[in-house]
This record gives C-alpha cells, structure tokens and sequence, in this order.
C-alpha cells in the first residue's frame, strides 16, 4: 500500500475511533429517555391517625419507571421522572382498610461528574421536588391527600454501545400526606418512600 493511502487510511481510523471514544462522553444539549422497573419500600410505620394513635401501614410494592432529561451543560442537567400508578395495601391498627393508588413526579436537577469525559460509568446524584398524588381509596369516605417534598437520588449509567446504557438508581422522597375520613381530618400517613430501580437509558 502507498504511504498516501496508508496514512489516509489510518487517519480516517483515528477519526472513527475518536468519534466512537466521543459519543461515550456526556454533552452538553443531549437529551436522555430512561425507563425500567423500581421496588418503593414505604416506612414500616406510616404514621398514627385519629386521636386514639391508631397505627397506619402501607404495603411495599413495584412497577415501572420512566424519565426524560436534558444537559443544561456536561455536567449539569435536568430530569423529570415518574412511576405508574402504583396500588398499595392500608392496614389499620392491624386490620385491612382497603387500598390506594400513588403516583409520584419528580423534577430533578442532577449533577454529573464525569460529564465531558470519555467514559462508559456515568455515575450521577439529584436533587429536587416530589409531587405524590393519591387516588382510588377503597374505603368509602377515605380521602388521602396530595403531598410536596423533597426528592434526592443516586444513580449510574454505564454504555452498553452507542446511545444505549444500562441504568440503576436509588431514590429517597419525603412523602406526607394528610389524611381525611368523611371529611374530617384523622391524620398524617409519613410515607417516605426509598426506591431502587433498574432498567435502561437512551441518549441522543
């Protein structure tokens, strides 16, 4: 081979796989979709309602997850996330009260510190606010309100090829929510949720 083609060839080599090192690297402007199954364990003890402390529990349980996010920088980003709705077993004073379903949304700023590097471990931490919606109370009169709080996560990406990336995370929310029977108010359910999720990231 003449030395031309040769160092043409080899040049466009080099390009290919700087491209190929590149595209591992967190941008600026990229745009993730993250989706997967998440465990929430709720505290064991959600609270005391009515004034004869009577002890509320509500059930561990899983289902999906997914997110959307964008790179405000290469290591600075934002995210919005959530679950499906989720139907967890009330216990009350040791007796069955029915069941509620919870929905939580998160909007998560996120810090990325090997944003910018050439590297296939993306590890991340976040930070943000819960929004937790409660609906469909099988006990007739049970109302479970809305709660605010905050949110906080660790996670880690880690490419499997281009654009594609293996996702784990570990997410604990303040979660507390009045609650009201017939009206009146009986109570605070502290839920409290710790979710670890595991699923994939799509990044473009």
């Amino acid at each position: 081979m003449k030395r031309t083609n040769l160092l043409t060839v080899t040049a466009i080599a080099a390009g290919f796989a700087m491209a190929s090192q590149m595209a591992l690297a967190y941008s600026a402007g990229d745009i993730f979709v993250r989706g997967g199954i998440a465990q929430t364990d709720v505290k064991s003890n959600n609270g005391d309602l009515t004034a004869d402390n009577l002890r509320l529990d509500v059930s561990d349980e899983r289902g999906l997850y997914y997110g959307v996010g964008y790179l405000v920088t290469d290591r600075l980003g934002i995210e919005l996330s959530g679950q499906e709705k989720v139907e967890h077993d009330l216990t009350l004073a040791g007796g069955p009260i029915g069941s509620v379903d919870r929905m939580p949304i998160n909007l998560m700023v996120n810090y990325y510190p090997m944003g910018g590097m050439d590297s296939r471990v993306q590890p991340y931490v976040g930070a943000g606010l819960n929004y937790t919606r409660f609906s469909g109370e099988e006990l007739e009169g049970l109302d479970v309100r809305r709660s605010y709080g905050a949110i906080g996560q660790l996670g880690v990406d880690l490419a499997v090829a281009q654009g594609l990336m293996l996702n784990g995370f570990v997410s604990y929310a303040d979660v507390s929510a009045d609650v009201r029977l017939g009206g009146a108010d009986i109570g605070e359910a502290k839920i409290d949720p710790m979710t670890i999720g595991g699923g994939i990231t799509y990044r473009f």
